[in-house]
């Protein structure tokens, strides 16, 4: 099972999401989810490469994949066990983030998310994860 995140990326985000986020991703874990499609921006993103890594130790046989928007940039790939480029090349560079984040759901399972404003990029990939029907949970607390 393929996992991908989506979340505000200037949101600040406490410990009960974190601790919400590891719980719901161990449990993806138990149901047989070993790949998981991270993005490497804003602090969701962050926070869910940070969950990923640590429960890593515990089952080491899931990947931490860095799918990258840009060929020409550096990143930091330290917390990744390898990265991707998906078939970007000819997209207008302003619209590589939301095709790339479109890309990560359409070959996913499942999507673990923090989505509270209902704009915004976050919110458009929760809206692509919708329109696909696969599984999603979303850690804020209220319905949108």
């Amino acid at each position: 099972m393929i996992v991908t995140f989506c979340g505000h990326g200037k949101y600040v985000y406490g410990e009960d999401v974190k601790s919400r986020l590891k719980t719901e991703v161990e449990k993806l874990i138990n149901q047989g989810a070993d790949l998981f499609y991270l993005g490497g921006y804003g602090r969701f993103d962050g926070l869910s490469a940070q969950v990923v890594t640590e429960l890593k130790e515990k089952y080491s046989h899931i990947k931490r994949v860095l799918v990258i928007p840009y060929l020409n940039r550096d990143y930091y790939t330290k917390n990744y066990d390898e990265t991707l480029y998906p078939p970007l090349e000819n997209v207008p560079k302003r619209f590589c983030i939301s095709k790339r984040n479109e890309w990560m759901v359409k070959n996913s399972d499942a999507l673990v998310c923090f989505i509270e404003n209902t704009f915004g990029g976050a919110y458009n990939t929760y809206k692509c994860a919708k329109r696909r029907k696969i599984k999603i949970i979303n850690l804020r607390e209220k319905e949108l």
